[in-house]
């Protein structure tokens, strides 16, 4: 049998679930999917500089897979306050890419925009639904089952 995870032993029946973070999945979604990109405009610039000398396309390898790297890494920081500000220095650094590829700078600040949407409508969900678990909770204190 696999090993649970601490969650999985600490749970109980009965036990209301712990309310996800719309705000973390969606920043989270957006960042993954910016990996992705990072890793293709790592390729597409790579093919650009195919014929330069090798340490260039050393430090294009090691540049382009350290920002898809940050990247991915970067969710796992997004319950702190200042992981969405690390999250929005890797925005600038996908636009900054630009420079590289020009097609970057739209993709960039696209993917910017798409992070800035996730940031302030996942907080403004996650307070609606903080107000209506509240709601919820007085209202099953008022009627019992």
């Amino acid at each position: 049998m696999a090993r649970m995870t601490r969650a999985q032993r600490e749970w109980r029946p009965g036990q209301p679930k712990k309310q996800r973070s719309i705000k973390v999945m969606f920043t989270s979604m957006v960042l993954s999917l910016e990996a992705l990109v990072a890793f293709f405009a790592t390729l597409a610039i790579f093919g650009h500089h195919f014929n330069d000398p090798t340490w260039v396309k050393v430090v294009i390898w090691v540049l382009g897979l350290a920002l898809a790297s940050a990247l991915l890494v970067v969710p796992a920081f997004l319950k702190k306050p200042w992981g969405y500000h690390l999250g929005y220095g890797l925005q600038v650094a996908l636009i900054l890419v630009g420079f590289a590829l020009p097609s970057m700078f739209f993709v960039g600040v696209a993917f910017a925009v798409a992070y800035w949407y996730g940031v302030t409508r996942g907080a403004r969900l996650d307070a609606e639904n903080a107000v209506r678990a509240k709601e919820q909770e007085e209202w099953e204190k008022a009627n019992p089952a």
